[in-house]
């Protein structure tokens, strides 16, 4: 969208300006009369509407046009987003007036939005959001350009608090999410940063958690101190003992936290990897067969 709210990303640039256009006072009060009123949509409070440069046709905002163009119900034809840097066009909510983008409206004089990007095309009247443009982003973002920067490594904004602590990966947020699938470039939800650098949005790690996965989707590396749980199955695994036949018999395990190989005693509750204690490890192949058991005694068993 053109605001994006993210938890731990976002940043900045000056958002642009226009200069009022020179009213007569009693067109100024008259124009705040008007500007009382309650327009806008469900996205964003502005008065006027946009001609999708795409399509031709009037939406109240892009996120309008794209929830209308790409809806399974309605089962579209062309189903497309709008390119919302090359809006040419704006219709006054007031007067009807269609006219060239600009902040305030050529006949009536009401303005469209306290908050106006030039670039983006884009008009909020709600400013309590700290609304600025990025230029590197080449989008507009909330929560004020002071608090964030923008990595180039990673091709998005974070928060000042990361600087010197996130971990950089290459377009970091140029992709969608990887439980729900929107594109988290623009989204504007509220979106995390995982200790490995992946990003997800907020609510989707959330209901991850609710469902007790606490692994990452992309890389499967623990998303949170696992450490409290590796000693309750420590506990675990020490109590329950294995039938004999199991006892000699050894698995290979590749640990998705530290990314160690190595050869294990086998256990039908888990498999610790050896270098750093975690039990987030799957069981691999293996660089050569063990020759503890054989396999017509011995049932293959994957933890």
């Amino acid at each position: 969208m053109d605001i994006h709210h993210i938890q731990a990303s976002l940043s900045s640039s000056a958002s642009s300006s226009s200069i009022e256009p020179p009213l007569s006072e009693s067109h100024n009060t008259c124009a705040a009369d008007r500007e009382s009123g309650n327009f806008g949509c469900l996205h964003y409070r502005r008065r006027c509407k946009i001609r999708a440069p795409c399509c031709d046709e009037i939406f109240d905002c892009r996120h309008c046009h794209n929830e209308a163009k790409n809806s399974l119900e309605l089962e579209t034809l062309d189903p497309h987003d709008v390119p919302r840097h090359q809006i040419q066009k704006v219709i006054c909510s007031l007067c009807d007036t269609e006219q060239d983008v600009q902040q305030y409206c050529s006949n009536c004089g009401v303005c469209f939005g306290k908050y106006f990007c030039s670039i983006c095309k884009f008009f909020d009247d709600d400013v309590s959001k700290n609304q600025y443009h990025c230029d590197e982003c080449g989008i507009c973002r909330t929560g004020g350009k002071e608090n964030f920067f923008h990595c180039k490594t990673c091709g998005c904004c974070y928060s000042k608090l990361m600087k010197d602590g996130h971990r950089c990966i290459e377009r970091a947020m140029h992709h969608s999410c990887p439980v729900c699938f929107e594109f988290l470039f623009d989204t504007t939800k509220d979106i995390s940063v995982l200790p490995c650098g992946h990003t997800i949005h907020l609510e989707c790690a959330k209901e991850m958690e609710s469902h007790f996965q606490y692994s990452c989707p992309v890389c499967s590396k623990s998303i949170c101190d696992m450490s409290r749980l590796w000693e309750k199955l420590d506990k675990v695994i020490a109590s329950t003992l294995m039938p004999d036949i199991y006892k000699n018999k050894k698995v290979w395990i590749l640990c998705n936290d530290c990314g160690a190989e190595g050869e294990v005693q086998f256990h039908v509750v888990a498999h610790k990897c050896l270098d750093c204690n975690s039990y987030n490890t799957k069981q691999t192949i293996g660089r050569r067969p063990t020759a503890s058991c054989s396999s017509t005694t011995v049932p293959e068993i994957v933890s």
